[in-house]
């Protein structure tokens, strides 16, 4: 058998040789943006590339989700998950949105799928495998971004899902039941010459869909026979700007959301008004805590003008949990690829705001989140781009395979060690009911109070 840095060498050699191709995916998949649970072109191109490595997979998983299998021939051992993400965020200005949707890669999602499909190159196309024990698990998973939550409380209606996000949605279906950890890659602002980042935290959070239902008059001519919707919308936005100077600075907590749709006509009262918020905060129990303040905000603001609101507290994510075992391994193989002066390592307590839903996953199965470079402006920004490939494709995917070979490598000794030393804070049940427990419907009417 060849030694692990032999098979590494043999591995990142590999992807080196079709960085162009995993590249130009990455970059098919940017000019084709797709928002959760409607990845269906995408999918079709993972499916391609699984066919193309001669990886068996099932497909529609929660839709869109493509699920392959790669079995070590060194013998048994743990399965190693690869997690990538398909979707993309809604930001009609960016230079590569889609002009009709509005869809756009505007989060780095394109990165993970070509940087996933170069990990794959690297073990299956070098015969890396044969070295190896146990099984890899690459998965290419819908729906990350926590966006159109209406469509998607319809797709709940019609029975085609539970959970609003892709991971979630995979939790309930035992999808990941056959992984004993997983590793995922996500671009990051990195300042040079950083070009790899590992550790924090982020928020959890629960979403919202809120309708103000008043009643439609001349806006004009008998404003005093209608009921505005907008205007309760309003005072409820200003009550939740009245709550800010109680949160507390160590809780992150944040309160946002658009308003979807205002009325229909200017000369008319308006009678329906939607809004979908979010509130986020570094731990569950603040979350839960400063989500009753938001309810108290819808109510209060069809309380004064006599509407009534309708509030659909809809399950989100959970804070990260990086594995610190999982972390050592990256570390050593980072500095190996970059350099010191090239890796980040960021202390697990560090909260830097945003949300996913593999902190969900970080809470039943031991899960590392990896950072890359590569990248200019602000996630979900208008000027987020790729603007050096080779950093966010090819490193990434040179690294994470460095990584599952030390995992599965021989008797897979590296991945026994995680298993053996994960303390996971929930089962899935458990998680389940908590999210289960997370999901309200509230009709409150402001003229019967």
């Amino acid at each position: 058998m060849p030694t692990k840095q032999e098979i590494k060498d043999r591995a990142c050699a590999a992807i080196e040789e079709h960085k162009d191709e995993i590249i130009a995916l990455a970059k098919d998949i940017l000019m084709n943006p797709e928002t959760g649970y409607m990845e269906m072109r995408t999918s079709g191109l993972v499916k391609e590339w699984f066919k193309r490595l001669d990886i068996p997979y099932r497909d529609e998983i929660a839709l869109t989700g493509v699920k392959g299998q790669l079995q070590g021939g060194a013998g048994a051992g743990p399965a190693v998950g690869l997690v990538a993400e398909m979707d993309s965020m809604r930001v009609a200005d960016h230079p590569f949105a889609d002009p009709t949707t509005g869809a756009a890669h505007a989060c780095g999602h394109h990165v993970q799928i070509g940087s996933m499909m170069g990990t794959l190159i690297g073990l299956q196309g070098s015969d890396v495998m044969e070295s190896l024990s146990g099984r890899l698990v690459p998965f290419a998973v819908p729906a990350e971004e926590f966006i159109e939550v209406e469509q998607r409380l319809k797709l709940r209606e019609a029975g085609k899902i539970e959970f609003l996000g892709g991971k979630q949605e995979m939790i309930k279906l035992d999808e990941f039941d056959d992984m004993d950890m997983a590793l995922h890659i996500h671009t990051g602002n990195l300042d040079s010459p950083l070009r790899l980042s590992v550790g924090g935290t982020c928020n959890g959070h629960v979403a919202k869909f809120v309708r103000f239902i008043g009643r439609g008059a001349h806006a004009g001519g008998a404003p005093h026979m209608g009921i505005n919707a907008l205007n309760a919308a309003m005072l409820a936005i200003n009550a939740m700007n009245a709550n800010r100077e109680t949160f507390r600075d160590d809780d992150h907590v944040r309160f946002h959301g658009i308003i979807t749709a205002g009325g229909d006509a200017v000369s008319a009262v308006p009678s329906d008004v939607r809004l979908e918020w979010r509130v986020r905060a570094g731990s569950m129990e603040s979350v839960k805590e400063n989500n009753l303040k938001l309810d108290r905000s819808f109510k209060a603001g069809a309380l004064a003008v006599g509407a009534r609101v309708q509030i659909t507290t809809v399950p989100g994510y959970f804070p990260i949990r990086n594995d610190q075992t999982l972390k050592s391994g990256f570390i050593q193989n980072a500095e190996a690829l970059v350099g010191k002066q090239g890796l980040q390592i960021i202390s697990d307590d560090l909260n830097r705001g945003h949300s996913t839903d593999f902190g969900d996953l970080s809470n039943v199965l031991p899960v590392l989140g990896i950072s890359v470079g590569g990248v200019t402006g602000q996630t979900h920004g208008n000027d987020f781009v790729v603007d050096d490939w080779n950093i966010a494709v090819v490193d990434s995917a040179k690294v994470v395979a460095m990584q599952i070979i030390d995992l599965m490598y021989g008797d897979a000794d590296g991945a026994k060690e995680v298993v053996d030393k994960a303390r996971l804070e929930m089962t899935r049940d458990q998680y389940l009911a908590f999210q289960r427990q997370q999901a309200e419907e509230i009709d409150f009417d402001g003229a019967q109070e």
